[in-house]
């Protein structure tokens, strides 16, 4: 599949209308620092994110209920650093794409703040979509975006927490129970490759409920100190296939500017289309796969 567009050139011919923020006065996303989110994140997350949904478009125009869920929406605006402008948030860009033929009929946002699951939903119904908010922990928005889901709905989950800690693996279990649904995750390969080896400490637990199990595992108790975080990762993805999931050959890696792994951006789906579909995308974005 040939990338359409090597810059930022806009792939849909309205996509002008998403320079401008329709909600100015509400809050925007700017990092941790607050001085300003990463480049990579509308380059290399937000990019992929879109190219997959439009790349899908006519295979989910079949389906009656199309339903996208993210549990970590932010403010649904956010601003790159050293820029004066602000641009759209992953949801934003993710129901603008589907827009061209065949619009998400449900769009659920949330985040741990109230006030921030509220601005995104005020930016996705300015540019039509039907968001409904769920603010809280994900742990707990899973399972009530979960019931909220019409029987029968093909759904596209997108998951991007702040730091691996937040993604949980009873979380995706719940997303799970949902016989149709792609989730499209952000591991946090940074937190991992700072932090796997202070978590073997028994008083620390940060990682137990992202890969229940892990510190019994055998391959990575024996694993060499530069193999740990791959082998880490791997029993991670094992879990999410003992769900009934395949994951995607491609997992793009994102860095930071400083060219540090920061994220690895998995797709695991029920159904060779979609997985291969991302893996088309994937793979035209970088070529060749490189791990921690």
């Amino acid at each position: 599949m040939a990338r359409k567009n090597k810059k930022s050139a806009p792939i849909y011919p309205d996509e002008k209308q998403l320079e401008n923020d329709p909600c100015p006065n509400l809050v925007v996303e700017r990092g941790p620092d607050n001085r300003g989110v990463g480049s990579w994140v509308p380059q290399d997350k937000h990019r992929m994110l879109r190219h997959y949904v439009d790349a899908t478009r006519h295979a989910r125009g079949r389906w009656r209920n199309r339903v996208f869920i993210d549990p970590f929406c932010g403010p649904g605006r956010i601003q790159v650093a050293g820029e004066t402008r602000t641009r759209p948030g992953g949801t934003v860009v993710a129901y603008h794409a589907s827009k061209r033929d065949a619009p998400f009929t449900h769009v659920f946002v949330g985040d741990l703040e109230r006030h921030r699951t509220a601005a995104c939903e005020e930016r996705l119904k300015a540019v039509g979509a039907p968001a409904k908010p769920f603010p809280g922990p994900a742990a707990q928005t899973v399972k009530e975006m979960v019931a909220a889901v019409p029987p029968g709905s093909l759904c596209t989950a997108y998951i991007d927490p702040y730091n691996l800690e937040l993604l949980s693996f009873p979380m995706l279990q719940e997303l799970a129970k949902l016989r149709k649904i792609d989730l499209a995750i952000n591991f946090s390969t940074m937190d991992l490759q700072r932090n796997v080896e202070l978590e073997f400490e028994p008083e620390r637990a940060r990682f137990d409920d992202v890969a229940p199990g892990w510190r019994q595992n055998t391959q990575i108790l024996s694993a060499s100190k530069p193999n740990v975080k791959l082998i880490f990762f791997n029993y991670w993805c094992e879990l999410i296939k003992g769900l009934d999931f395949e994951h995607s050959e491609q997992m793009p890696l994102v860095r930071n500017t400083q060219r540090h792994p920061i994220y690895r951006m998995v797709f695991f789906s029920r159904h060779d289309f979609p997985t291969g579909v991302w893996d088309d995308i994937a793979r035209d974005r970088q070529g060749t796969i490189d791990m921690f």
